[in-house]
């Protein structure tokens, strides 16, 4: 047990009482499990590489192989759907944020974390920070990459980069999301299964194709579930406009306001 030395004063420079140390401050316990997870993360190729490798081939199935099928062709539809895609991206790489929660608590991590007496928001802070960092770079790469495949912006760069930020604010959003999916999965299986109900809000959007090509009894859900205004505010702010912006910071603060309570007591509960 780590303790200090307190000397009293008038008493001998060799007298000292022993007391342990107070527990650690919430921003040392957020760095520390930040830090665990980043190293993890990137010294774990099937983590680092994979994913990164497992986007850009998605994004390259839909620019090369179905791009030419969509109405408009190849060249149209790349510019409709590189936007969408680096904005949902986080809904594909977020399994593994949840997989990696659910094995933490499996492993013994969890519990060795809540048997100390540091505060559990900062415990989900430092979760949050580390995946934060690696959806980022996932987001970076996989919008390069389509850039490489042919995207090209139609309005001006700091449009294109006010874009982007609001692609790493969604980064930040699901990320509290899967969190949530690995801590309520009883093991990194069933965590796994659960993230895969993100690809049905990514597929039944306007990601791949316009909701209003959808059948009539599904463009409802399509139009109105959080996906949807989310893609078109990231490709209305590359032109210059803000349509659905509102709607769309609307739902990102909906989604942290209600998941990180939930982080934060199921953290509690152990």
């Amino acid at each position: 047990m780590t303790t200090e030395a307190i000397t009293h004063p008038g008493a001998p420079a060799t007298a000292a009482i022993a007391r342990p140390a107070g527990p650690p401050g919430a921003f040392l316990v957020s760095a520390e499990v930040a830090r665990r997870a980043l190293r993890k993360y990137f010294r774990t190729p099937g983590l680092s590489v994979m994913g990164v490798v497992q986007s850009v081939l998605f994004l390259f199935s839909f620019r090369f192989v179905f791009g030419g099928a969509v109405q408009g062709g190849a060249p149209a539809y790349v510019d409709f759907f590189v936007p969408g895609y680096v904005a949902t991206i986080v809904l594909f790489t977020g399994a593994g944020i949840a997989v990696a929660v659910a094995e933490d608590r499996a492993g013994g991590f969890t519990g060795r974390l809540l048997s100390l007496p540091v505060p559990r928001l900062s415990i989900v802070a430092g979760r949050a920070l580390a995946d934060v960092t690696t959806n980022t770079w996932s987001i970076l790469v996989t919008a390069a990459f389509g850039f490489l495949f042919g995207f090209r912006l139609s309005g001006t760069v700091p449009e294109g980069l006010a874009a982007l930020g609001l692609c790493l604010v969604y980064g930040v959003v699901f990320t509290m999301v899967f969190i949530v999916i690995g801590l309520i999965s009883p093991n990194a299986q069933a965590a796994q299964g659960m993230s895969m109900i993100a690809f049905v809000f990514a597929f039944i959007s306007s990601t791949y194709v316009p909701a209003g090509t959808m059948p009539g009894w599904l463009q409802p859900f399509a139009r109105y579930q959080p996906i949807t205004p989310m893609v078109t505010a990231v490709r209305s702010l590359i032109v210059g406009s803000t349509s659905d912006l509102g709607l769309a910071l609307a739902w990102s603060a909906l989604l942290i306001a209600a998941f990180t309570p939930i982080a934060v007591l199921r953290y509690r509960r152990g």
